[in-house]
């Protein structure tokens, strides 16, 4: 399975709404420019993902986008369903190999297990493994 540009800029819309939840709407421009993005092409990406009532829209000059419930309630899979359809990495036919088919059947089960367990929460908060370590003082 190959996540496309649809499901990947998606992602990282949603987790920078993510980072900035309840601080108030985030305009698709400042997205754009913190990540060396194309604006418009966000702007097409976020009407999906308001359609699915992921995102809401507020308008006016401070307007912008914030996520529709809390960040510990979206995952990962509900942005990647939205913008590139039903997870499936490999289709399973009914008359391969049963050993075959139960083996896709795995894989597929085992992408979404990945991808309906990491919220968006999860996401904006991961640290890359270098967090400062603790100083003991005797």
């Amino acid at each position: 399975m190959k996540i496309s540009t649809k499901g990947r800029y998606g992602l990282t819309i949603m987790i920078e709404l993510a980072k900035k939840h309840g601080e108030g709407p985030t305009s698709l421009k400042s997205i754009a420019q913190t990540h060396n993005l194309s604006e418009h092409y966000l702007e097409q990406l976020v009407a999906p993902l308001r359609n699915a009532r992921l995102v809401k829209s507020i308008r006016g000059a401070y307007g912008g986008y914030i996520l529709a419930d809390e960040p510990t309630k979206i995952t990962a899979g509900d942005v990647i369903r939205v913008l590139e359809g039903p997870i499936s990495p490999v289709e399973v036919l009914e008359d391969e190999e049963p050993a075959k088919r139960e083996l896709w059947i795995r894989i597929r089960d085992a992408v979404k297990e990945v991808l309906d367990n990491t919220t968006l929460d999860d996401l904006a908060s991961y640290t890359d493994g270098e967090q400062e370590s603790y100083m003991f003082y005797i």
